[in-house]
């Protein structure tokens, strides 16, 4: 078997998470294995070591392979600036803007880059697990499909279906989706995996036979529930928040509508002194020692919908009384004076005023800004390391107050009254001795000796939790079909 695919009833039905943990489990047993993901929606992206720009979740895949992600690893990214259209991008290179029914009539020429990138990927691997997006029953989208069955079908590749049973309903899930397959693509099904559960498997089992015998397929595992599982996020939010016994910083975010890059906070949900809040559209918000503004795909729009909301007077109040607010890449552009989109690159063309908290003008640029860097916290031996993904050019006085130095040149904006921050970074909290230097100067007090109060090095966590996962799948998934995979 040089490939397999993952396909899902429905999104976040666990398509990622088995992939990562397949990509780890088989990377242990010596496979020369690899991760791959046709078509990606999605505002959580990842900067590859040449430069270029692939979903999050298919990055962290990338790790648990031990491979540096690779633009052919996620040849098309759709990431959404309005309900209808988003931002196209190719091979890791931005190629345009489009509305939902111009990209449905592009995705021949699309097609083309999938399977040119997936030739590439084979010849370089021993096996390549490729992930599927939402669910392969969309019949709408049937029509030149390269992210489910159409792509299955072009490279003739087994496929397992996995569902989630935490949702509820899981064996409508799996037969209404077997059923609304064509009967090529049904035979390409090779067997079923049920994800999330919890209780006692012996309560499932008659269910489980009923579905092979029903279907026709194999069950190839039921995977448990792992409490507590946080690994970077394809798009969705996921966990809301973070709560601890006694906080020592109350870090409160608002939920924007085109929120990207929101795996900044994943280290903050894991800090045991950090109380992380997430609000969203119509919650009141709770009291904060930092307000943390951050990255957004359409930074005048998600700055409407935050005055929509109620959050500039909050955050006024909120500095009158000494509470500090950081900004991260679109939500440090909100800090500024005014917003300038004249060529309309992330929605509709024009100018508009930021909340005036940072002396500076921003101004939205073709030509997205891409790479991975590493500096130091400005002030402060402390080193940092983090990527960019950006358009707008920022320019004013505030910048003569930088946060960061990062290779060699100033990045971001500190207030005069140091109560306002900001920066293009992300992934800055990552890295413990920053995430402890930054939080200090928000306003988190040092931990005492020997306490359990310091943040954690997200590299470390993620590469534990990738274990878990594959441990799990180990324990879980049927060792026939494993042994196939590293068989073939």
């Amino acid at each position: 078997m040089k490939a397999l695919m993952i396909q899902g009833t429905t999104s976040d039905a666990g398509k990622s998470t088995l992939v990562a943990g397949l990509c780890r489990l088989l990377a242990r047993r010596g496979v020369a294995v690899a991760p791959f993901k046709p078509q990606n929606m999605a505002l959580n992206s990842a900067v590859t070591p040449e430069g270029g720009e692939i979903g999050r979740s298919t990055a962290l895949q990338a790790l648990a392979c031990g491979l540096a992600p690779h633009a052919d690893m996620n040849p098309v990214l759709l990431k959404p600036e309005t309900d209808r259209g988003a931002q196209v991008i190719l091979e890791g290179r931005v190629h345009g803007h489009m509305q939902a029914l111009d990209y449905h009539a592009f995705k021949r020429q699309a097609r083309e880059t999938v399977l040119s990138a997936w030739e590439r990927l084979t010849s370089r691997h021993e096996l390549v697990i490729a992930e599927g997006a939402g669910s392969p029953a969309e019949v709408n989208l049937r029509h030149n499909d390269i992210a489910n069955m159409g792509f299955a079908e072009a490279v003739d590749c087994p496929v397992w279906l996995v569902a989630d049973i935490d949702r509820g309903g899981v064996f409508a899930q799996l037969v209404g989706t077997l059923e609304l397959l064509s009967e090529s693509e049904r035979a390409r099904v090779t067997g079923l995996v049920i994800n999330r559960f919890r209780g006692d498997l012996a309560l499932l089992e008659p269910g489980l036979e009923w579905l092979t015998e029903h279907t026709g397929k194999p069950v190839l595992g039921v995977l448990p529930y792992l409490q507590g599982l946080l690994l970077d996020a394809e798009d969705g939010l996921g966990m809301t928040g973070s709560a601890v016994e006694a906080p020592g910083l109350r870090v409160v975010v608002p939920a924007l509508p085109r929120i990207s890059n929101h795996t900044d906070l994943d280290a903050l949900r894991l800090h045991p002194r950090v109380e992380l809040s997430v609000v969203g559209p119509g919650r009141a918000i709770p009291p904060a020692d930092v307000i943390l503004l951050p990255g957004s795909k359409s930074t005048a729009a998600d700055l409407a919908w935050l005055r929509h909301e109620g959050w500039e007077p909050v955050i006024r109040r909120h500095l009158r009384y000494g509470g500090r607010v950081l900004g991260i890449c679109g939500g440090f552009q909100m800090l500024g004076d005014s917003i300038d989109d004249p060529q309309g690159l992330e929605g509709e063309a024009g100018s508009v005023p930021g909340l005036g908290l940072l002396s500076m003008r921003t101004h939205m640029v073709a030509g997205k800004r891409l790479r991975n860097v590493r500096g130091t916290l400005a002030g402060e031996p402390v080193v940092v390391s983090g990527y960019e993904i950006h358009n707008g050019v920022s320019e004013g006085a505030a910048l003569a107050r930088p946060l960061l130095d990062l290779d060699g040149r100033p990045d971001g904006a500190v207030s005069e009254d140091g109560q306002v921050m900001g920066t293009y970074l992300h992934g800055l909290f990552d890295e413990a001795p920053a995430a402890e230097a930054l939080l200090a100067r928000l306003g988190l007090e040092a931990s005492t000796p020997g306490s359990q109060g310091a943040a954690v090095e997200l590299a470390e966590h993620r590469e534990r939790q990738l274990d878990r996962l594959a441990d799990a799948l180990e324990a879980s998934l049927d060792p026939g079909a494993l042994e196939a995979l590293i068989g073939g």
